[in-house]
């Protein structure tokens, strides 16, 4: 995932104390909290322990780089029922690229703060397309081993896609339902075929672009409502990543005008402010409430734990995640 105009150098200087999420240190239960506005049955919800809950992650400079994550605010997001319950996890995360090798998933699950990982399981806008580690069997392995996984498609991209590498794979604006449609089963078979049992939630990756182009926006918007809707058929949920001031911006307006068929969790990316799930100026307080966001809150940063180094961006999330076995 990369980010409009954030390459700027900053150091995390505060260290927020995570507040109202995390369970006793030791804690990973089966819950059921008040599920979002619609939506029926129960969420499994999986909080990291003492060790988990410390930090968002060490940047090497000998101090702290700890999330903050405030009470979730009161439901307004309708989410549909899936079969089995959705998973929650609350905690630290990370993406990158290329699905590690399973040593190094060991090293860092034994070794550092972070409880879920992001994987590029499909799309043809996907930057990294041959994934070597990327199995089955990795699926169930790390999962057993304690990892959360976070499904990232990246389908087709916005016809006005601000990244140029991303113009090969744009949006039909002839045909936008259709292809969302097509893709979003693309995502339900290719996560099938890893072990991404219904229920899982798959997040669309869609990369910055330009959100005063009112004609590309209905379309981006079109293409994302189908592949929502081609998902939920499934079994599905319905996530999205895109550039808080881009794409996460223009689905916050959809949705106060009261569009249908909007993702059920939002993962919005900015990069230079201290990790928050409360604080993003781009959503209302009650969008995407609760236990429905993530904030990729810093990108490109090298980490070594246990003496394996991945170049990640960090993600504080309260999100639904994959189901697996």
């Amino acid at each position: 995932m990369t980010l409009k105009n954030t390459f700027i150098p900053y150091v995390l200087t505060c260290a927020l104390t995570l507040a109202g999420l995390l369970l006793p240190a030791g804690a990973a239960t089966s819950a059921t909290p008040r599920p979002p506005k619609g939506a029926a049955g129960d969420t499994a919800t999986i909080t990291p322990g003492a060790d988990d809950a410390v930090d968002a992650g060490d940047d090497g400079d000998g101090g702290a780089d700890v999330a903050e994550v405030g009470d979730a605010a009161a439901a307004a997001h309708a989410t549909p029922a899936a079969d089995p319950a959705p998973r929650v996890f609350s905690g630290n995360g990370f993406d990158t690229c290329q699905a590690p090798d399973l040593a190094t998933m060991d090293a860092w699950r034994t070794h550092s703060s972070y409880g879920a990982a992001g994987i590029y399981f499909g799309g043809r806008a996907r930057a990294c397309s041959t994934q070597a580690n990327l199995t089955p069997d990795w699926v169930r392995q790390t999962t057993a081993s304690g990892w959360s996984l976070l499904p990232i498609y990246v389908g087709s991209q916005s016809p006005c896609v601000e990244g140029t590498n991303k113009n090969p794979y744009l949006i039909d604006t002839k045909n936008p339902a259709a292809q969302g449609t097509s893709e979003g089963a693309d995502a339900v078979r290719a996560a099938g075929a890893l072990g991404l049992d219904p229920g899982s939630a798959l997040y669309l990756d869609m990369e910055a672009y330009d959100i005063t182009d009112t004609a590309c926006k209905a379309a981006t918007l079109t293409y994302i409502q189908a592949w929502d809707r081609a998902l939920r058929a499934a079994g599905y949920l319905s996530g999205f990543y895109s550039s808080a001031d881009s794409g996460v911006t223009h689905l916050e307006s959809a949705r106060r005008a009261g569009a249908a068929d909007l993702p059920d969790a939002i993962w919005f990316g900015r990069w230079g402010v201290p990790a928050s799930l409360v604080d993003e100026p781009s959503l209302a307080a009650d969008a995407w409430t609760p236990h429905a966001r993530i904030h990729q809150y810093h990108g490109s940063v090298t980490e070594t734990y246990g003496g394996k180094s991945l170049n990640i961006d960090r993600d504080l999330l309260d999100a639904p995640v994959a189901v697996v076995g």
